[in-house]
């Protein structure tokens, strides 16, 4: 089982790399945000998750862990396959796609082509379904009260550690990352993507 690749990047096509691994030419299948990311000739990393089907055996890399998990969350909706995933991160930031499930905001999924109306609704469903599951409190442990403040401070809390937990982090992780964060002041999308680059310290 491949976890990443690192490698020399020698060639670049939409959607893909090809990245020489010791002289084996891996082919890459990633979004374009990675793709923008990696120039020919230089050493990259990526990681990577495998499709095994009968008749294939595909790789699917990002730049960033984050990048990852946003698609194997995607394409555990059912009816949702490694294309449609790249398509909507390539649409969108690993945040925003993150951002749209929390808030019910399907245009921003839609925006991908080939995924329609009911596809972008299955998938807030689906995973808001699996955030609610793994979700115990909207209290964040260890978290200062004046981090989350009140009202609308509050609920900005609970949409960043909702995004982040449909991820796959923890509840002590999230709190971990948002330790420090004025959150009162951020946009939600810049309260997720601070968290994530916490994560990453």
């Amino acid at each position: 089982m491949f976890y990443h690749l690192n490698g020399t990047v020698t060639d670049l096509e939409p959607n893909l790399a090809i990245i020489d691994c010791g002289g084996v030419g891996f082919a890459v299948n990633t979004t374009a945000s990675t793709v923008g990311r990696l120039h020919r000739g230089e050493r990259a990393k990526l990681y990577i998750c495998e499709q095994v089907r009968e008749d294939a055996f595909d790789l699917y890399g990002f730049a960033t862990a984050e990048e990852k998990r946003c698609f194997e969350m995607l394409i555990s909706v059912s009816g949702v396959g490694p294309k449609a995933a790249v398509a909507i991160l390539s649409a969108n930031t690993t945040e925003r796609v993150c951002m749209a499930i929390v808030s019910d905001d399907e245009r921003v999924l839609t925006a991908a082509p080939g995924v329609g109306k009911r596809l972008a609704q299955r998938i807030i469903l689906e995973l808001k379904d699996k955030i609610q599951k793994q979700s115990e409190t909207l209290s964040v442990p260890g978290m200062p009260a004046a981090a989350a403040g009140d009202g609308e401070g509050q609920s900005k809390l609970a949409d960043v550690m909702s995004a982040l937990t449909v991820l796959g982090y923890s509840r002590s992780e999230c709190a971990a990352a948002l330790k420090g964060l004025d959150l009162e002041t951020m946009g939600l999308e810049d309260a997720i993507r601070a968290a994530l680059k916490n994560m990453m310290r």
